[in-house]
């Protein structure tokens, strides 16, 4: 039976990704074009992972990640890892998709360069190559003891993002369809992730707010956005189901749903605004045990009712070089407190510093001092209110 780890109360950990280094992003570039041999990479993949834990250690973060170094992004390396999936860039989706004036303004309007992005786009029948998060745990577990969060992309974001109809109706003829292929791969991980020693699953569907939040409109880049349908209702019922069927493999590991409005450009008028309240009766059907939400931009608003769960709450804005104070972090734990009891909630930044590997949104070392912050404030809300009280990591 695996370990339980104890964490203190209010937890600091992050959403997920670090920037990558120059060297490891020449090497990501590499083994994509297929000039790097898989070993050759993986050296300098585990070197990116020991700098990524060392920075989060240094900073006193109690939950860690492997800062996602081994990916090309948040969600679409699963293309090296699955077959029947091909990483495309956006550029090469403007040659299959019927829209292609509306997707390139699309594109123009949200900020989003057409060659720096890739999307992992179902072109067969796909199936499971090797691990998608397995190892990655396996190799930061034999460097730390701290618990540790493995993310991984949500079955709605990857079945919205994969299904593109021109090129996935021959393996796949509905969204739904693959929907199911795409369950049954992430049920089979969790539960593999679980048995291996996870202390958190973290499945990330940020396109949950581009359906509330864009009012039912095309809203967010991640080609995710071609396959919805026109009601938002419908596809949330869509994602409630596909998550709850993937949550249940975890078990009695701890686990958690991230929902943000985008995390792809610096300039902020690019991104969807808008307050959780639209989501709240969906988030109260998911068997999350945790919400794992942005409050540090004010696009976002006031913190709603979790419905019981436990609150990630969002205290650093990842896309800023200003470092937040302790008594603004403070500021938003206390709003956070008038809807989440102290003992269900953990700090983390918005997002992640570093979700697509080519466009970083922050460099290490402001990303490292936005974390200390954190760890700072954590430590005087302990002092403040130790009812938070000891809990497991699971």
């Amino acid at each position: 039976m695996p370990v339980s780890r104890a964490l203190p109360p209010f937890p600091v950990t992050t959403v997920g990704s670090w920037p990558r280094s120059p060297r490891l992003l020449g090497a990501l570039a590499a083994r994509q074009r297929g000039e790097l041999a898989a070993a050759a990479f993986d050296a300098v993949a585990d070197d990116a992972v020991r700098e990524a834990l060392d920075a989060q250690l240094a900073a006193g973060v109690d939950l860690v990640t492997d800062g996602e170094q081994r990916r090309d992004n948040f969600y679409s390396f699963v293309a090296a890892r699955l077959d029947g999936v091909r990483l495309m860039t956006l550029a090469e989706m403007l040659d299959l998709v019927e829209d292609r004036e509306g997707f390139r303004a699309l594109l123009d309007s949200l900020d989003v360069p057409a060659y720096a992005i890739r999307n992992p786009t179902c072109v067969g029948e796909v199936a499971l190559r090797e691990p998608l998060a397995e190892t990655e745990l396996a190799f930061l577990r034999a460097h730390t003891d701290r618990p540790i969060k493995v993310t991984l992309p949500g079955p709605y974001l990857l079945t919205r993002a994969m299904w593109v109809k021109e090129a996935s109706q021959a393996a796949y003829p509905t969204k739904e369809a693959l929907g199911e292929r795409v369950v049954a791969i992430l049920s089979d991980e969790v539960g593999r992730l679980a048995r291996a020693g996870a202390d958190f699953i973290q499945l990330d569907e940020p396109v949950l707010s581009e359906l509330v939040f864009g009012q039912g409109k095309t809203r967010t880049f991640m080609c995710a956005a071609l396959a919805a349908r026109k009601d938002p209702a419908e596809e949330l019922a869509f994602a409630v189901a596909l998550l709850n069927r993937v949550l249940a493999a975890a078990g009695d590991v701890r686990t958690g749903v991230h929902v943000c409005r985008g995390n792809w450009s610096r300039d902020e008028s690019t991104l969807l605004a808008g307050s959780y309240a639209p989501l709240a009766p969906w988030f109260a059907q998911l068997t999350a045990r945790q919400l794992v939400l942005e409050y540090a931009t004010p696009r976002a608003g006031r913190p709603v009712s979790t419905g019981g769960k436990e609150l990630g709450l969002g205290v650093v804005n990842p896309r800023t070089d200003a470092v937040e104070t302790a008594g603004e972090i403070r500021g938003r734990v206390e709003r956070a407190l008038t809807v989440v009891p102290a003992a269900d909630l953990f700090l983390n930044p918005d997002c992640g510093f570093g979700s697509f590997a080519a466009r970083p949104m922050n460099a290490p070392a402001i990303a490292a001092a936005k974390l200390a912050a954190m760890t700072e404030t954590a430590r005087d809300l302990r002092e403040r209110m130790p009812s938070g009280g000891p809990r497991s990591a699971r």
